[in-house]
């Protein structure tokens, strides 16, 4: 409590531990960031993300003949049911693609064999469904949004190839598809952010997962959530040039506008997936288009002077949402889609919390300071003045 009787209330649950999980490790002040306890430098070098959706899903990393077994599950589960894909197509050029993307999770559960089976088993099942009916969702939602239609899934591609060939109706290059997959693994899972909070507060009524996924995407629409790569590119592109980086981020500094792409609630150093990116971004530029290579050359330059300014003075470091954009302009994704997709990924960390969650569940609700008045007297309508 503090001084004059009021509790001190942490704004935002900032410093506030809401559960505690064997997931996802974010070490803040060192710049350090652990899935199921592996270094994500580890799995961005070495693993795909079917491999880190096991892991996060299941635990550990998987035996060669397990990871064939789920990506055969994962395949499978590919094809999506008429009736999603007509509501897709009805609402895609009509909404924002997270809206299009929440109605069609939810239409979902209308095709699940036992809603009533809420056994870990059968939320495993579903987590799995999810995680391979989302990347179609996506890139269905992103198709209809230009005027196409539905493309049936090819099962002898990988789970971003797929994504990207859904998207475009073509088979993507090695090139795309190697970024794609990246960023899926680096946006994978990230503790307890806005979206995975939202989540397991839903989930927490003992709501079904598809109820607490959506929940999830709502959040993760947010531009201070998942839209802030989209905002960060729309800051590159207004600065236009390169040459004008540096007078577009001193006239933003003096007019105390925000950066968007910088600072994070909780590293107070360089975000490793940014770090992660950003040379991936910087080796792709001998063979790019003028628009990556003038929109890197800007990051760079906005990089190096915010790092001058508020790197080591107010812990204000890049964070991945500055480098994406860049990327998924290389891959020729529209911007509408940077948030979607990010969905696609972060899929798999909410169905992992949520049933971590489950095994020990309780039901969130917290305290609200009520400042108000109280007792006041009712006055008749007909006597107000």
């Amino acid at each position: 409590m503090a001084e004059t009787g009021a509790p001190v209330i942490s704004h935002g649950l900032e410093g506030v531990y809401i559960a505690e999980s064997k997931i996802c490790k974010v070490d803040g002040s060192a710049g350090r960031l652990y899935y199921r306890g592996y270094s994500i430098d580890l799995l961005a070098n070495n693993s795909t993300y079917e491999e880190v959706c096991y892991l996060i899903l299941y635990g550990r990393l998987p035996k060669r003949r397990e990871l064939d077994a789920f990506r055969k599950k994962l395949i499978e589960a590919r094809p999506l049911p008429g009736m999603v894909i007509d509501v897709i197509d009805e609402f895609a050029r009509r909404q924002d693609p997270m809206d299009t993307l929440r109605s069609a999770v939810s239409a979902l559960s209308a095709y699940d064999n036992d809603m009533n089976d809420s056994s870990e088993a059968a939320n495993f099942d579903r987590s799995v469904n999810l995680v391979s009916k989302l990347a179609g969702i996506v890139a269905t939602i992103g198709r209809c949004r230009n005027g196409g239609g539905y493309v049936e899934p090819d099962g002898t591609l990988t789970h971003a190839e797929n994504l990207l060939y859904m998207l475009n109706g073509s088979r993507p290059s090695q090139k795309d598809a190697k970024l794609l997959d990246l960023m899926l693994i680096l946006h994978a899972e990230h503790s307890s952010n806005a979206s995975t909070f939202s989540t397991l507060v839903a989930g927490s009524t003992l709501a079904d997962l598809y109820s607490a996924v959506t929940s999830g995407i709502a959040a993760l629409k947010g531009p201070l959530h998942g839209g802030a790569d989209e905002a960060a590119l729309r800051m590159m592109r207004a600065i236009g040039s390169p040459d004008n980086t540096e007078r577009y981020i001193e006239d933003a500094l003096k007019g105390k506008r925000k950066i968007m792409g910088f600072g994070h609630r909780v590293y107070k150093t360089y975000d490793p997936r940014a770090m992660i990116i950003k040379q991936d971004l910087i080796a792709l530029q001998e063979n790019e288009s003028q628009e990556v290579k003038a929109l890197t050359a800007i990051a760079l330059r906005a990089e190096k002077m915010m790092i001058d300014r508020l790197g080591k003075t107010h812990g204000i470091w890049p964070n991945i949402d500055f480098f994406a954009g860049p990327i998924y302009v290389s891959m020729g994704m529209p911007i509408e889609m940077f948030t979607p997709v990010f969905a696609a990924s972060r899929i798999v960390g909410w169905c992992a919390h949520m049933m971590e969650y489950w095994q020990n569940n309780r039901i969130f609700r917290p305290l609200e300071y009520y400042s108000g008045p109280v007792d006041l007297e009712y006055v008749p309508l007909d006597r107000r003045k």
